[in-house]
Order: structure tokens, then sequence, then C-alpha cells
């Protein structure tokens, strides 16, 4: 399927487990392959990514599917919760 990859943009991206990561702002092109590398994710989930940086990029290979909403693998480690 051919499509313009500014559409992406501004989808929100969830696991495939079902929790929220974040919302995609920009994207990372491998221009000489004419591939997306990498996903620019703002306003991601701090529950999920113990970062403090504004922004995290998520490999493009992590990708299962995009509609309404991009669905990645879950490769997050849980949190054990405390007692």
């Amino acid at each position: 399927m051919i499509g313009e990859i500014s559409t992406l943009l501004g989808l929100r991206v969830y696991t495939d487990e079902g929790r929220y990561v974040g919302v995609i702002k920009d994207l990372v092109l491998d221009v000489e392959k004419r591939q997306i590398k990498s996903l620019a994710i703002s306003d991601f989930n701090r529950t999920l990514i113990d970062s403090k940086a504004r922004g995290i990029l998520l490999p493009y290979r992590l990708v299962k599917a995009v509609g309404d909403i991009v669905i990645i693998k879950d490769v997050f480690i849980r949190k054990k919760e405390e007692k």
C-alpha cells in the first residue's frame, strides 16, 4: 500500500497489549533506502518509559499495524507492583 507519510503525524501509538505509548510528532527517514527508520514520539507514557526527555525514538521495525492508530510490539518491561 502506498500512502503519504504525513498521515502518520499525530497518530496515537499503542502496544499490542493495549498500553498507550504516545503520539507521533515526527519521523526519521532513510532517504537512500526510501524507508522509515524511527517514529519520534512525544507526550509519551512516563509510567511505561522512564525518561526525562521531551520525546523518544521508536524503531519502525516494532510497528505491527497502522490505521486510525499505530500498534507496536510490546517490548516494554513491566514494573513489579510495590506491595
